[in-house]
């Protein structure tokens, strides 16, 4: 069912503003609102919002949501008037100043391959419980995910600046609580290896951090159709990107870029199958699942025909298959207060920063999202100055093990809080900076079905088999103010 556009926008900026002409237009388009907020809901025997209106004013009007670009608003507005347990999420300050929306994602259940949690298929599950979407007697399931950066004192407010502290508030209509064996939904921010330039190799003849070298680049070039060219998105088969579509088909036709996927941590829904999330983007968050669990999550064909579906987790943590693997007693989760080693005890991967360096976690199973990329690079892009004829996985393996050991200064394999500090120099650079991704970057965004299984990779990554909603990175600039009030605890 179509819904409203609102006919007014107090405080959005101008070249968002709704064009309208003469009195009979503004008339119209008032009563159309009226109307048109009860529209989107379900049909008998369902029960519709009985509150619509009154919601979507309430939303319309909030100081934090009165400033966003249209597109932002309608959808807010969109699920504010649907059943709901409750409002979108309303964002704070955690300054003296507003949040400021840098970019948003709007997500959906289209732009991926049809699976059994978002479709049905006659003899395999039409006479099934829907489990994910089809809610509220088939209404469709959306999602809005605001991306806003703190202004606070001495940290920068450019979202480009890694040291930036950003608040991702994600608000979803229309997924079911999940209720056996630990399930949850999962929000993933994604980054598409891209194609870097070239430059003078290190003195081993491996590329410098961030780069390719001149017989990299001639290797990439001739793949294909040469689409790898540098500033490109990067392509298995050096074809135009093939972003994921719902006329792939797994595992046959899929998609032939390489994501990188930062996890939002775990979304619960409630009674009216509503889902809000509020997460942390910064230098102490933005850290990726090992990357060696990728060849036994099954999302990678013939892998689970093989029977590697969960051969290997990183529960102890450590530097993968291509290197040696830590003792469970001194690198696993203990229970104990005081461990043996100082420090252990309970496994806390938010205990980043603290007074002395040991009493920081020093047994993270994440690495920085810089540093998986650049671990993508040896993997697929680097077939000459990285182990030329290697082959995939091996190939992976490696490069995890070789790229950790630039960063890990004890040895062990891990990237300990301190060693992965923005402020810590390593592999010959004065800091850190280059280990994490900007937040800009991440074009893509999507939820994702999980199931407790020991991994931290997605569920059947880096396919789509698991994906319940995606959608595209829409940048706002300017950046618009997006909050309201104070937080009570800015920290």
């Amino acid at each position: 069912m179509k819904h409203f556009k609102s006919p007014t926008r107090r405080g959005s900026p101008a070249s968002t503003h709704l064009t309208r002409t003469g009195a009979a237009a503004a008339f119209g388009a008032a009563l159309f609102a009226i109307t048109a907020a009860h529209a989107d809901q379900p049909v008998a025997p369902c029960h519709p919002n009985p509150q619509a209106a009154q919601d979507v004013d309430t939303v319309r009007d909030r100081g934090d949501i009165r400033h966003l670009p249209d597109r932002l608003q309608d959808a807010l507005e969109r699920q504010a008037g649907r059943p709901h347990t409750y409002l979108p999420l309303q964002v704070y300050a955690e300054a003296a100043n507003p949040s400021q929306l840098f970019q948003y994602y709007l997500l959906n259940t289209h732009g991926f391959e049809a699976n059994p949690f978002t479709a049905t298929f006659p003899g395999i599950n039409d006479t099934a419980m829907l489990t994910a979407t089809g809610f509220d007697c088939n209404l469709s399931t959306i999602g809005a995910v605001r991306m806003v950066v703190e202004p606070k004192p001495g940290l920068p407010t450019d979202p480009t600046n890694v040291r930036a502290f950003i608040d991702v508030f994600t608000d979803i209509s229309g997924l079911f609580v999940i209720n056996n064996e630990s399930g949850w939904y999962e929000g993933w921010m994604i980054h598409d290896l891209t194609v870097p330039d070239v430059a003078a190799p290190r003195t081993d003849g491996h590329a410098q951090f961030g780069t390719l070298t001149s017989a990299d680049a001639q290797l990439l070039k001739y793949m294909g159709s040469g689409h790898n060219l540098p500033g490109k998105i990067f392509t298995m088969d050096g074809k135009d990107v093939h972003f994921p579509s719902e006329h792939d088909h797994f595992p046959d036709i899929q998609t032939n870029v390489v994501p990188i996927q930062l996890s939002m941590g775990a979304y619960n829904c409630l009674q009216q199958s509503d889902c809000h999330s509020y997460w942390e983007f910064n230098y102490t968050t933005n850290w990726i699942h090992p990357l060696y669990e990728l060849p036994f999550t099954g999302g990678i064909p013939g892998t689970f025909e093989a029977g590697k579906l969960g051969a290997l987790s990183s529960i102890i943590p450590g530097p993968g298959p291509s290197g040696t693997p830590n003792d469970a007693i001194h690198y696993g989760d203990n229970p104990n207060t005081m461990g043996v080693l100082q420090a252990s005890g309970p496994r806390d991967p938010d205990k980043f920063d603290a007074g002395t360096d040991s009493q920081r976690e020093f047994r993270q199973r994440f690495i920085p999202s810089g540093l998986a990329n650049e671990i993508y690079l040896d993997t697929y892009e680097r077939l000459a100055s990285f182990e030329p004829g290697v082959t995939f996985p091996q190939r992976l393996f490696d490069a995890y093990a070789a790229e950790v050991k630039r960063v890990d200064t004890n040895g062990d394999g891990v990237i300990s809080a301190a060693e992965g500090d923005v402020d810590t120099a390593s592999d010959g650079f004065p800091n850190n900076e280059r280990l994490f991704i900007p937040a800009t970057q991440f074009n893509r965004f999507a939820v994702t079905r999980e199931i407790n299984d020991g991994l931290l990779a997605p569920r059947f990554a880096p396919s789509q088999r698991a994906w319940v909603l995606q959608g595209s990175r829409v940048p706002v600039h300017p950046a618009v103010e997006a909050s309201a009030g104070r937080d009570a605890d800015d920290r």
